[in-house]
């Protein structure tokens, strides 16, 4: 049985999942890809890892670093389970690149090279947002591309982090990267 519930972030409507121990979904309500982790079996749910995440919200919308993670349970390939290990150690406030992160997993594999377009693949099917931050990838070349809550939230989630945003820009509609 997977259990569902809501949290009312400045930003929108969020949607919680588990398995009834650990966190296995988190969603800005109508991002793309919500609900992928979601059966046909669910229903609402007051669970201790639903408290745990909301309190964790709390303290990130106030623009602080929690300094703990509600316990987090993926069910995907060895390679999406690496990509967000590592989107997982990207520091609040910071950012990191697709390439980057291909470099790090080819490092990993004892590969030469791995491809950015793989890692932007596993990035976007990110199941558990915020607290897994996906949106701390950008391009390569400053671009903030890629966030499947939307642009507008990605800004504004790095924003409230107080990363450094001078270098980074959103690319038109067509743009090739």
């Amino acid at each position: 049985m997977i259990y569902t519930d809501q949290y009312a972030s400045p930003l929108g409507k969020v949607t919680m999942a588990s398995d009834g121990s650990a966190l296995t979904g988190l969603w800005f309500d109508g991002q793309k890809y919500f609900g992928d982790t979601l059966t046909e079996q669910c229903e609402p749910g007051k669970l201790s890892v639903f408290d745990t995440t909301k309190q964790w919200l709390d303290i990130y919308f106030q623009g602080k670093a929690p300094d703990f993670t509600p316990p987090l349970l993926f069910n995907a390939s060895p390679f999406r389970e690496a990509v967000w290990a590592i989107l997982l150690s990207i520091p609040y406030g910071q950012t990191m690149t697709y390439g980057e992160i291909a470099d790090k997993i080819a490092k990993q594999k004892g590969a030469a090279r791995m491809s950015a377009q793989a890692v932007g693949g596993a990035v976007g099917h990110n199941p558990i947002s915020i607290i897994v931050p996906c949106h701390r990838v950008v391009g390569t070349n400053g671009s903030l591309t890629g966030y499947a809550g939307g642009i507008d939230k990605k800004v504004k989630l790095l924003t409230l982090e107080k990363t450094e945003m001078s270098a980074f820009f959103i690319p038109k509609k067509g743009t090739a990267l």
